[in-house]
């Protein structure tokens, strides 16, 4: 188990999935649903956390309980990608489109890009798929579980999750 961050401003990439307790935030915002497993999708959320200081974003990895609940919650009866997926008052962005709706909740400049919606979806999710496809040979996969600090367990949806024996 480690911490990554300056002193004083303790980070985290990710917490353990696999699990049987589980306490989902009833907080109100958007929820970032993650492939935990992913060495790319772990340095987003810690991307992420940096840069989302008002603390809009919650988080949970895909193939936990708590993460089975928030999709849960919404409409989606479709298969989801296993990289990323945003859920924003119980409705599902994926791919790209959750990628780029990300932006607006984090400080300036990153909102601006969010000019990027007009690309139309099929050009922007055939670049997002191809990074998703290749994300595990060019980044690996997590070796070891990382568990957050006091200051932002609040924010992971999962950080309750106790890994299996």
């Amino acid at each position: 188990m480690r911490r990554l961050g300056a002193p004083g401003k303790p980070l985290v990439v990710a917490v353990c999935v696999c699990g049987t307790m589980v306490a989902v935030s009833t907080s109100p915002g958007p929820v970032v649903l993650f492939d935990g497993d992913c060495s790319l999708c772990n340095g987003a959320v810690q991307w992420l956390l940096r840069r989302d200081r008002r603390g809009h974003l919650r988080f949970a990895a895909l193939q936990s309980a708590a993460g089975r609940t928030v999709i849960a919650g919404t409409a989606n009866r479709r298969p989801l990608p296993d990289s990323i997926v945003l859920v924003v008052d119980q409705r599902l962005h994926t791919k790209s489109g959750a990628a780029l709706r990300l932006l607006r909740y984090l400080r300036w400049p990153w909102p601006s890009a969010m000019v990027l919606l007009l690309i139309p979806w099929p050009l922007r999710d055939f670049v997002y798929d191809w990074i998703a496809r290749n994300r595990i040979r060019w980044f690996g996969r997590r070796t070891t579980c990382m568990v957050p600090t006091k200051e932002l367990r609040a924010r992971f949806l999962d950080a309750d999750e106790r890994p299996s024996a």
